[in-house]
């Protein structure tokens, strides 16, 4: 199937650590890209004849403090997230950030261009990885400046385990039965596994898990096979941690999402779009549990579409979920904001007459229900299409299928299976998935990507579409750099300590890739180290290890709001003009 993008021009311009996603996805769908690299400046994506999108180190922080990969996740606060389990705030290895921001650039690009073809005078956008850094955190934010406190507090620790034959592994499971019988196969007392099942479950939501150590004495004092029978018999979902070597064996597709045509569409709706808002006057219904497809509708949600969730008789048990601002769950606000909601029981004939009735003048529809739900209850592509030919029909899902007995198909899960836990580590720590969600947020902003070049494909062809994307295909991405240095002999780690900031008297600073070691700092505060690596032309930051102070951090404040519900609200990651 030709790209939404065909015969279409685009050239690339400055720093390729900014521009580099983005030139890649805009070809994989079908633009015809020049690249012409700088080391300095912004990154220029230009569409020969339409619009141009700029991508910045900084859109809201002071241009000193937000200057590459490391300063943007020591100043938006990734360092300190992705750091708890460890206690201490540690940089991603990976270029997360300007990966997240690349996507962010084709979403705008493609919403451009979508709103051009509706009518709306786009001819820029911006936006920056600073940004994209905010929106990464946006759920830790929200919990973090909550009324209330998060239900378990966060501290140091969790998965993965290891065996006595030396197998790192993850265990996954929804269910608090399912977990206790796992580690009472294992010998541990049932009391301790259930004690420990509030911290595990949470730690989607704190970003650390602080495990009884008994549980990881009873899986090094067993082997593989014994930990795998205990998995079969319980329920529970394993998974070796796979390493870099491993995946690069593997087949793997050039895309991180897949786009099919369905039935020919007819007449489009011909809808006014704004210059701010180019999606304005498409319909998305969503639905979504939990980050990936609700973050997939929210961001559409952004740039202007109307949505509406799809949610089970009673609403999204999420809603409830601590801490809450009023009485919603802070975290639900922070994927969910704005969003209207219908309550379908989709395992009832009528629920699911009443969900075709809602298709049948909606532009998308996007879930992310477990394997094989959707064909179960007659409501996939195919079966929607019928209702509405012209139908962007989008499923976010863990593994897209494409791994015949894969586990569970969860962010630390994934992560596990496809080395991203080696790829964000440098050398010298054990591979270990990140308890930060990184992948489930890096699959929204790829389900949202796939879900424009959907509708401007169907813009231009007339046709319902078709858009798969995954946990998987976002792996593939943020592990992409670290397999191409491996398959060309290159160590694909980066070197001890990199990215680690440095301890001083009050806090921590962090300088940016490339800047010697600046030596001890723990007799300075931070404010004074900052200043003595700038006067000696290091770039440096100081490091957010307390999100709750983010909204009156001079480098965000000004961007920072709060909604009718008193929760924090970050900003969206473009602006159009």
């Amino acid at each position: 199937m030709t790209g939404p993008l065909r015969d279409i021009e685009v050239t690339a311009s400055g720093p390729p650590a900014l521009t580099a996603i983005a030139v890649r996805h805009l070809a994989l769908l079908g633009a015809e890209t020049t690249e012409r690299p700088a080391t300095e400046g912004p990154g220029i994506v230009t569409v020969t004849g339409q619009l141009t999108a700029e991508i910045a180190w900084a859109m809201a922080a002071p241009e000193e403090d937000v200057s590459d990969e490391a300063t943007a996740q020591a100043a938006t606060g990734v360092t300190h997230v992705h750091g708890r389990s460890g206690g201490a705030p540690r940089g991603l290895a990976a270029d997360y950030l300007t990966t997240t921001c690349g996507v962010l650039a084709v979403q705008g690009v493609l919403a451009g261009l979508i709103g051009r073809a509706r009518g709306a005078a786009v001819e820029s956008l911006k936006t920056g990885v600073d940004l994209a850094g905010l929106l990464s955190v946006s759920q830790y934010l929200a919990a973090a400046t909550a009324d209330e406190d998060e239900a378990v507090a966060y501290a140091p620790g969790g998965p993965p385990f290891t065996t006595s034959d030396g197998v790192r592994f993850e265990v996954e499971t929804l269910d608090a039965e399912v977990w206790v019988a796992f580690w009472r196969a294992l010998g541990a007392p049932e009391r301790l596994a259930a004690s420990a099942w509030r911290y595990f479950q949470f730690r989607y939501a704190t970003a650390s898990s602080p495990l009884p150590d008994e549980l990881h004495l009873r899986a090094r004092s067993t082997d593989w096979y014994a930990v795998g029978q205990a998995a079969k018999e319980s329920g529970a979902s394993l998974c070796a941690l796979r390493s870099l070597a491993d995946r690069l064996n593997e087949p793997r597709p050039d895309a991180p999402w897949e786009l099919s045509s369905t039935l020919p569409a007819g007449d489009l709706p011909r809808s006014t779009a704004e210059v701010s808002r180019p999606l304005a006057g498409f319909t998305v219904l969503e639905a979504g549990r939990r980050i990936q497809a609700p973050l997939t509708a929210h961001l559409l949600g952004l740039l202007g579409a109307d949505v509406v969730r799809i949610e089970p008789p009673g609403g999204d048990p999420l809603r409830g979920m601590p801490p809450t601002c009023g009485d919603l769950s802070a975290r639900w606000l922070a994927l969910n904001r704005g969003k209207s909601a219908v309550e379908i029981d989709i395992k009832s004939a009528a629920g699911r007459a009443e969900l075709r009735d809602l298709v049948a003048d909606a532009d998308v529809f996007v879930h992310n229900w477990a394997p094989g739900t959707a064909e179960r209850l007659g409501l996939d592509d195919g079966d929607l299409s019928a209702v509405n030919p012209g139908l962007v029909y989008a499923y976010t899902s863990g593994w897209a299928g494409r791994l015949p007995g894969a586990p569970l198909g969860t962010d630390f899960m994934v992560q596990a299976r496809t080395a991203v836990g080696e790829a964000v580590r440098p050398a010298g720590e054990p591979s270990a998935p990140s308890l930060m969600t990184l992948l489930d947020v890096l699959g929204g902003l790829l389900g949202a990507e796939a879900v424009l070049a959907g509708l401007l494909l169907r813009e231009r062809d007339g046709r319902g579409v078709r858009v798969d994307s995954s946990l998987l295909g976002a792996a593939e991405v943020l592990t992409e750099s670290a397999l191409r240095k491996l398959a060309q002999g290159l160590d694909p780690r980066m070197p001890a300590g990199f990215r680690h900031p440095y301890p001083t008297a009050d806090g921590w600073v962090a300088v940016a890739d490339g800047c010697e070691d600046p030596g001890p700092l723990t007799g300075m505060t931070t404010a004074e180290a900052v200043q003595r690596l700038r006067t000696r032309g290091s770039r440096a930051t100081a490091v957010t290890t307390d999100l709750n102070a983010l909204p009156s951090d001079e480098r965000f404040a000004s961007v920072l709001t709060r909604d009718e519900h008193g929760a924090i609200a970050v900003p969206p990651p473009w602006r159009f003009a």
